[in-house]
């Protein structure tokens, strides 16, 4: 495996992993996580690799997210 298809891989499992939280975080279920999340800035960020954001913990990536993107869950 090269290095691109190990990106891909790992940034694959990071979004699940932050989705999954996401929905507990905010009490919703997958689905609504993942469209919230893919409607999110810090998607577009994640997916270009701006500032290594990817290599952040999906935990504080959420918390990122809850605290600069509060309209999206409208908690």
């Amino acid at each position: 495996m090269d290095g691109e298809v190990l990106e891909k891989i790992y940034k694959e499992r990071l979004e699940e992993r932050l989705i999954a939280h996401l929905a507990e975080m905010h009490h919703c279920d997958l689905n609504q996580a993942m469209d919230k999340y893919y409607h999110s800035r810090l998607a577009d960020k994640i997916a270009s690799g701006e500032y290594g954001i990817q290599y952040l913990d999906y935990k504080v990536l959420a918390q990122m997210l809850a605290e600069t993107e509060p309209e999206l869950f409208g908690d």
